[in-house]
C-alpha cells in the first residue's frame, strides 16, 4: 500500500498594501479633474458660460425656485461661491434674484427667459459629455454603475 505524499497547505497570502490610486475618493476626483478638463473649453465655447457658471445655472434650472443656500448645497459650492455665482448670473441676465416672502433677508433664484435657453444649451453639453463618458460601458454596465452610485450617496448620508 503507498502513501499519498505529504502536503502542506500553502501559507496564506498577505492582503496587498492599500495603494491610493485604487481608493474609491481618490478615483472619483481623478475622475472628476479629468471630465472637467474637458468641459472647461467646451462650455465657454459652445454654452458661452465659464464651467463654474453653466453648473450654477444648470443647478439653477434643474431645482428651481432656489435660494443661495440650496444653490450651494445642490452644487456642492459654499455659500460664498454659490452667492458669486448667482450674482454673475444676475448680471448676465440669465438669473433673476428675487426677495424671499418666507425670509426676509433671503432671496429666490429663476432663470429668466435668457437663462431658459442657455439652461437648455448648457444642458445639451452635460448630457452630450454625459454620453461620451459612459460610451466605455454597455448599457447594463451603466445601469449596475448607476444603481451602485444611488446606492454609495445614499450610504453616505446616512454615515
Amino acid at each position: 500500500m503507498t502513501r499519498p505524499p505529504h502536503t502542506t497547505s500553502p501559507a496564506p497570502t498577505p492582503a496587498p498594501e492599500p495603494s491610493l490610486d485604487r481608493m474609491l475618493t481618490y478615483r472619483l476626483h481623478l475622475l472628476h479633474k479629468l471630465t472637467d478638463l474637458d468641459s472647461q473649453h467646451a462650455y465657454p465655447r459652445e454654452a458661452g458660460l465659464s464651467l463654474s457658471d453653466g453648473r450654477c445655472l444648470a443647478t439653477i434650472g434643474s431645482f428651481e425656485p432656489l435660494s443661495v443656500k440650496d444653490l450651494a448645497q445642490q452644487a456642492n459650492l459654499n455659500k460664498g461661491q454659490a452667492s458669486r455665482a448667482a450674482q454673475a448670473l444676475v448680471d448676465q441676465g440669465l438669473v433673476r434674484k428675487q426677495h424671499d416672502s418666507a425670509d426676509a433677508r433671503g432671496v429666490v433664484l429663476t432663470l429668466t427667459e435668457s437663462g431658459r435657453a442657455a439652461f437648455d444649451r448648457t444642458m445639451a453639453l452635460i448630457n452630450k459629455r454625459n454620453q461620451e463618458i459612459f460610451g466605455c460601458l454597455n448599457a447594463d454596465e451603466q445601469a449596475s454603475l448607476s444603481a451602485l452610485f444611488d446606492r454609495l450617496i445614499q450610504h453616505s448620508l446616512r454615515s
